[in-house]
């Protein structure tokens, strides 16, 4: 890809990182959250920890919409799939995040239920036109970025009087949850840990823009960065960072000019704004409830609505005992922290879905070695 080896340049890493080392006060620590789970593995994969100053340091957020979408919502699918004789169409990474008695989709599709891995809402679509006899519904899930594709198919659906086409929209919103992990009660749950800024996310800013960012800055008076998902994208917004805080400054700014602007992506939003709306409440694996935080389908499009046109209840399901994926999507705890890492639970046999993700914050240290002590080298 043109110009992707340009971000990946040791000597100007090695400059980037000298001035984090020079500008940083030895004298107070730097905390930051890189909130999306591509940053995170930006940061294992090239050792980005390993350039930064002992007193700068980064935190892994909950920016992957596997990780932080609840068992309760899986449940609803193996409903749909095992009680219903649906069939059920998702993402390959949702295929296998533990659920229920020991289930997955990926279990319950071996069980003989009719559950299909899609690339596309659209995937699904073609699948209702294919078996006009059956029942087909897509777990939706994602940020911002893939909402818009949604949107698109349930519009898409209504026009053509698919009327065997659902969805069961886990669809949620980043800033909101950015805001609750600074003012939820779950921090007497989980603990809290102090964060002095964000990177913030990077395909979600091209569609939502800059400017969603900018109430939550100034509201709670910490920064945030939109960066890329190279490496020298996230130093130059961890140095960014580090000269806001010494500035005492709490503003959005945009590290990642080449993609996202201020408004973003209008007419994506504009679709989104016409079939989803906002949820009064969602749960998220390890938020809990964040109110405001998801998307519902709007009425007028109510027949295309799963959970209504199969009357399904949510019910929260506690995470595994010995799991932490809760402590680590808060940034509490790391990969490391938790027993079951690198020994019972391995991406082959994950426990949570924190190692299931290919975007997960424990897939990342398992992937790139960040629990062996060996260093990562950059390419």
């Amino acid at each position: 890809m043109k110009y992707v080896i340009e971000f990946r340049d040791r000597d100007l890493a090695r400059r980037i990182a000298e001035n984090i080392a020079r500008e940083a006060d030895p004298s107070r620590r730097y905390a930051f959250m890189e909130f999306c789970g591509g940053h995170t593995h930006a940061i294992a994969r090239y050792g980005v920890t390993d350039l930064l100053p002992s007193n700068v340091r980064m935190i892994h957020g909950p920016g992957c919409p596997v990780c932080v979408l609840p068992i309760g919502r899986i449940d609803m699918g193996l409903q749909l799939a095992l009680q219903r004789q649906v069939m059920l169409c998702t993402y390959g990474d949702v295929m296998r995040v533990p659920a229920s008695d020991g289930l997955s989709f990926m279990r319950a599709k071996a069980r003989g239920a009719d559950i299909r891995m899609v690339y596309s809402p659209l995937d699904a679509l073609q699948l209702a036109r294919a078996h006009p006899d059956r029942e087909v519904v897509f777990l939706a899930i994602g940020f911002e970025t893939t909402t818009p594709p949604t949107a698109l198919a349930i519009r898409q659906a209504a026009r053509e009087g698919l009327n065997n086409f659902s969805l069961l929209c886990c669809h949620v919103l980043t800033p909101a949850a950015i805001a609750h992990l600074l003012e939820s009660p779950e921090v007497r749950q989980y603990g809290t840990v102090p964060i002095d800024g964000f990177v913030g996310p990077a395909h979600v800013s091209i569609v939502i823009g800059s400017r969603p960012y900018e109430g939550f800055a100034t509201q709670h008076r910490k920064p945030v960065v939109i960066a890329g998902f190279e490496p020298l994208d996230v130093m130059q917004a961890i140095l960014m960072l580090v000269r806001q805080v010494n500035d005492g400054r709490a503003e959005v700014e945009n590290e990642f000019t080449r993609a996202v602007s201020r408004e973003g992506n209008r007419h994506a939003q504009a679709v989104t704004a016409q079939v989803l709306d906002v949820r009064d409440s969602f749960e998220w694996r390890g938020l809990g409830e964040v109110p405001k935080s998801a998307l519902k389908i709007r009425p007028e499009y109510a027949e295309f609505d799963a959970e209504r046109r199969f009357a399904l209840d949510y019910v929260a399901v506690a995470d595994h005992k010995q799991c932490e994926c809760g402590a680590i999507l808060r940034g509490v705890k790391k990969p490391t922290d938790c027993k079951l890492f690198g020994s019972v639970c391995t991406p082959d046999n994950p426990m949570g879905s924190c190692m299931v993700s290919s975007e997960g914050s424990c897939a990342a240290h398992y992937s790139y070695g960040r629990f062996r002590d060996i260093p990562v080298v950059a390419a």
